[in-house]
């Protein structure tokens, strides 16, 4: 997957889990309700879906090219150009969110690029200053 990541490529890891009927039953009528809620609806169906995310084999994985719009190079150098400052937010793999930003003319050599990766906010602070 790092090798994938640095590539810029995106992943899917394909799983499995084995649960007995009885187990199913019992998660998707809570999942059947979830999904029904007029209320909070997808945090419900989030919650009851991450009841099943763990424990599971790895069967295998893949990885597709994710390619940038037409035109998404130059429209950022007009803007880097205009001396308008660029962050990059994005939920990727550091490695892979590097790699975008390169392909698409967001980052060079040239440019100072702090990476902030922290998971509290106190630590997500400290960077940020030193950045």
């Amino acid at each position: 997957m790092d090798k994938f990541a640095c590539e810029g490529l995106r992943t899917l890891l394909i799983v499995e889990k084995i649960i007995s009927q009885q187990e199913y039953d019992k998660w998707n009528a809570k999942y059947t309700d979830a999904l029904n809620s007029l209320q909070d609806r997808d945090e419900k169906v989030a919650k009851i879906a991450e009841e099943l995310e763990f424990d599971f084999d790895l069967v295998g994985s893949t990885a597709l090219e994710d390619k940038l719009q037409n035109g998404v190079p130059e429209t950022i150098e007009m803007i880097r150009s205009a001396g308008i400052k660029l962050w990059v937010l994005t939920g990727d793999k550091i490695e892979t969110a590097i790699n975008i930003g390169y392909s698409c003319k967001l980052l060079d050599d040239s440019l100072l690029q702090p990476i902030i990766d922290g998971e509290r906010s106190v630590k997500i602070n400290e960077q940020i200053c030193l950045a």
